[in-house]
């Protein structure tokens, strides 16, 4: 629902991933076979060398210092900006605002709900039930208009369409209150935190 960049963090993963692993491999070759080891060594010679003659052909005229240094410098700003960009499109979408509407009244002005509303009026309706190891609600802006995410995490043996159900009722409750539909998405899940939590029988 949110504006997360999920293709290009699992693009970023696979990247670093096949990184480590390479990295790890050449480690672990290098500390076993003598020959990796010596081919290393001759290997990281040459191109310390090749690197060393680029940047003493690429010096300043009448001064010591290569103008590679700024390209560097400039190349590791451009980094940091990207990876500042990056980190901002993490969990993008989120809004703190569940209704926002002109008064209908005799009085002009405008009503304004904010998501803390239905996050603690679900929160709290669900913190008591015991066929629920937890709860969490969010708010998102999908296409300019709020809409509500309600994860659930049911304890084991518990229906997950009787949860669902349930759900639905809350919801349906709050935009009674509200005066006004959201759309929202119901994630039941299943994972650690289900799995070692203990089971009741629900009445």
């Amino acid at each position: 629902m949110n504006g997360t960049p999920r293709l290009l963090n699992r693009i970023l993963l696979g990247i670093l991933g096949f990184k480590l692993l390479v990295t790890g491999v050449l480690l672990v070759l290098l500390a076993a076979v003598p020959a990796v080891a010596a081919w290393w060594h001759s290997w990281s010679k040459s191109v310390s060398d090749n690197a060393a003659a680029v940047f003493e052909a690429t010096q300043f005229p009448g001064r010591q210092g290569s103008w590679l240094w700024i390209v560097l410098a400039l190349a590791v700003v451009l980094l940091i900006g990207l990876m500042v960009a990056w980190i901002a499109q993490q969990g993008k979408g989120r809004t703190d605002l569940l209704l926002a509407a002109e008064d209908p009244g005799g009085i002009p002005g405008d009503i304004r709900i904010g998501g803390g509303v239905a996050e603690q009026a679900l929160k709290n309706a669900l913190a008591d039930r015991p066929d629920l190891a937890g709860a969490t609600v969010s708010i998102y802006d999908v296409k300019g208009q709020p809409a509500l995410k309600l994860r659930l995490h049911p304890r084991p043996g518990v229906s997950p369409q009787a949860v669902a159900a349930d759900a639905a009722d809350l919801v349906d409750a709050l935009s009674a209150v509200v005066g006004q539909r959201t759309p929202v998405l119901v994630h039941i899940a299943a994972g650690a935190r289900t799995r070692f939590s203990r089971a009741e029988r629900v009445r």
